[in-house]
């Protein structure tokens, strides 16, 4: 008879909980990454801006070119702002998730823990019961001689 845990379908629905809950935490992570490496080139764009602005402080150009350099200094200064809003939202969210998949590793940890303890037992008695018929055959063979 081979070893049945019982509380095998339980144990396969909580590991893929645990996956589901991983993703959705590598997801977020993902998405940190991608906005903080989106509000470097902005920060790195308003400063070539200002740097370009300041070289030409004393040339000769259009009023509509300036004013055009403040407005998209402005756009990625709204940018900026709107993306470290989202990078604080998605840390928020990736604090909160980070509480769920650790439930979901405990529930799951729980589970493996019990399986590999009666998997423990079943294989100990497995080799008792082994033990026991291999002595069995050399008592019964030693008093037939």
């Amino acid at each position: 008879m081979s070893f049945q845990f019982s509380l095998a379908a339980v144990l396969r629905i909580r590991g893929v909980l645990e996956e589901k809950e991983e993703r959705l935490l590598q997801q977020i992570l993902f998405e940190i990454g991608q906005a903080r490496e989106e509000y470097a080139r902005i920060e790195a764009a308003i400063l070539d801006l200002d740097a370009a602005r300041s070289a030409d402080v004393f040339k000769a150009h259009i009023g509509r070119n300036i004013h055009a350099s403040y407005g998209e200094i402005l756009e990625l200064k709204q940018n900026r702002k709107n993306l470290e809003e989202k990078i604080d939202k998605l840390e928020q969210l990736r604090d909160r998730q980070i509480v769920v998949y650790e439930a979901a590793k405990r529930n799951r940890e729980l589970l493996t823990g019990m399986h590999e303890e009666q998997r423990s037992v079943y294989d100990s008695g497995l080799a008792r019961q082994e033990q026991k018929t291999i002595d069995d055959n050399y008592i019964a063979r030693r008093g037939r001689v």
